[in-house]
């Protein structure tokens, strides 16, 4: 389980104070698809790298049993003179995994040709984020911390990422921030609402996104 404990969360925008975390307590249980919604700008994704640890909170903490990923689809630890394949072997080598099983995992998923062996500087945004994803994926997390990156690559690809982002739910969590309600009923269980600050929990998934599209209206 991941445990949020009183954990707060503000910034300075000119010259203002904007708060996207108020004193929140939350426990997102282990195994369980989480949807985390909110408006735009309502500070989805900040929450997202607090729980991965890239960002620091104001206040609070954050601490979990088990081991969680960076946001999916990250692509701040890749360096952009390095090939496709060095790039994923030196992050197997930081997570101390199979570093032939991952780069072959990744090369057969992402599906980057020739590709896979140039500097990232020659690739699209799409290739980057089929590269990027097929690294998250590649490596065993308990709780996955999904920030919209299934909606990469032509249809084909979006229905192979998402396939394989249930399969890991067989053995695994995620908190799931996405546009898509449809994408949220397919792959959720339950839901958070992240709305001025405050986050409000709900076991069934229908319910938080009700609430979060009458927040919207």
């Amino acid at each position: 389980m991941i445990v949020l404990e009183r954990l707060t969360k503000r910034f300075q925008v000119n010259g203002d104070v904007k708060t996207v975390a108020s004193d929140i307590n939350a426990v997102f249980p282990t195994g369980k698809s989480v949807a985390l919604l909110g408006r735009n700008g309502a500070g989805k994704s900040t929450l997202l790298q607090i729980i991965a640890g890239t960002t620091m909170p104001s206040a609070g903490k954050v601490w979990s049993d088990g081991s969680i990923s960076w946001p999916v689809g990250f692509q701040g630890s890749f360096h952009n003179d390095m090939t496709g394949l060095q790039n994923i072997r030196f992050v197997a080598r930081i997570y101390g995994v199979d570093t032939d099983a991952l780069t072959a995992f990744v090369e057969d998923f992402a599906e980057l040709g020739g590709h896979f062996y140039l500097p990232l500087r020659t690739y699209s945004a799409g290739m980057r984020s089929r590269l990027a994803f097929g690294l998250s994926m590649g490596i065993r997390f308990d709780t996955y911390l999904v920030d919209e990156v299934t909606s990469v690559g032509d249809a084909g690809f979006r229905l192979k990422s998402e396939q394989l982002f249930m399969e890991r739910m067989e053995q695994s969590g995620a908190i799931v921030v996405s546009h898509s309600m449809e994408l949220m009923k397919r792959i959720c269980t339950m839901g958070a609402v992240l709305e001025g600050g405050i986050l409000t929990w709900y076991d069934d998934v229908n319910a938080a996104i009700a609430q979060h599209l009458k927040n919207m209206a």
